[in-house]
């Protein structure tokens, strides 16, 4: 900041000085290198340049997850070097209710298309654990949701959906989950287990640049299908099989299918039932980061949108969630 001056005549200069200062410092789209993806975002007016305020670095890293009590994590499982993958997090949902500590049910957004959606909403009804799985309904309510978040108004439908938000996260390592997802052969349904980047730590990037690992997404309007996503640069191309997705991976709806991702620092590998699906060898930035986990049970949207008659109250269930490093 210019000190000021008392000299009247100083002012005019200073004045100028001043304004090629504050044209100097307006960003422009070269100043998102060496991010190219962003500057040619930029460039095409896909996005504004970077903001003119200086970047406060990210925080420190957290620790690695520690090693948890492997027996949750179930028989040891061998990496391809032989070696045991490190249990770091599990929930076999033994237990009567949704364990907290671990979980975060999500409120804040809706989902299903424009006309038909249902609330996120934390209430046993969509969300709960007993008899051994943890349970995330879609249905229609009793009396409709209020009003539900995204600026939308009430719905006769919620749903249900758990993260490890603020609770848990990890960079690289094998992210399991056991899940039954309702029987259906229909469009209306979805259902997802995915990571999403950990928000507190740092990143300047937009989605899809921001990175996102759905390693499974089912549609009842494909009901033997299991559809991995990696979510990156990559879909500025759009989808393409065989690099951020693949559409030949088979599980059946309303059958016990094991979803698994194994992630290294240059490779992911989604696996369904033990079966290879979808390799990833891209090295891009937006994998090399912390991610959270999430459950979704949702209606479904575009093709597979839901139309608001039938196959209601339908559940998702989870037998287990487990990650080892």
């Amino acid at each position: 900041m210019a000190t000021r001056i008392a000299a009247a005549a100083l002012i005019p200069a200073l004045t100028v000085l001043a304004s090629v200062e504050a044209r100097a410092a307006t960003p422009t789209c070269a100043d998102w290198k060496p991010n190219l993806v962003n500057e040619l975002l930029c460039n095409l007016k896909l996005m504004g340049p970077p903001a003119s305020t200086p970047t406060p670095p990210p925080p420190p890293p957290p620790p690695d997850p520690i090693p948890v009590d492997p027996v949750g994590c179930g028989a040891p499982v061998l990496k391809s070097d032989g070696t045991a993958w490190i249990c770091t997090f599990f929930d076999n949902f033994a237990g009567g209710s949704l364990d907290r500590g671990k979980w975060v049910p999500q409120t804040n957004f809706v989902n299903g298309s424009d006309s038909v959606y249902a609330c996120y909403i934390d209430d046993p009804a969509v969300v709960s654990v007993s008899d051994g799985y943890l349970q995330l309904s879609v249905k229609k309510m009793p009396q409709p949701v209020a009003g539900c978040p995204s600026n939308r108004a009430g719905s006769p439908y919620a749903a249900g959906q758990v993260s490890t938000f603020a609770l848990f996260s990890q960079q690289y390592g094998r992210f399991e989950a056991r899940i039954k997802v309702p029987s259906a052969s229909a469009p209306g349904l979805q259902e997802a287990f995915w990571l999403w980047p950990d928000v507190r730590y740092h990143s300047t990037a937009t989605w899809p640049l921001s990175g996102e690992i759905d390693i499974v997404e089912t549609y009842s309007q494909h009901p033997q299908l299991a559809i991995p996503f990696f979510h990156y640069s990559a879909d500025l191309l759009g989808p393409q099989p065989g690099v951020n997705t693949a559409w030949n991976c088979l599980a059946s709806r309303g059958e016990w299918n094991t979803y698994t991702l194994e992630w290294t620092a240059n490779r992911l590998e989604v696996l369904v039932n033990g079966q290879s699906c979808l390799v990833n060898t891209s090295n891009d930035p937006a994998f090399d980061k912390r991610y959270i986990i999430a459950l979704t049970q949702a209606l479904g949207t575009g093709a597979n949108a839901y139309g608001g008659s039938g196959m209601l109250p339908a559940t998702t269930l989870v037998d287990y969630v487990r990650v080892w490093r």
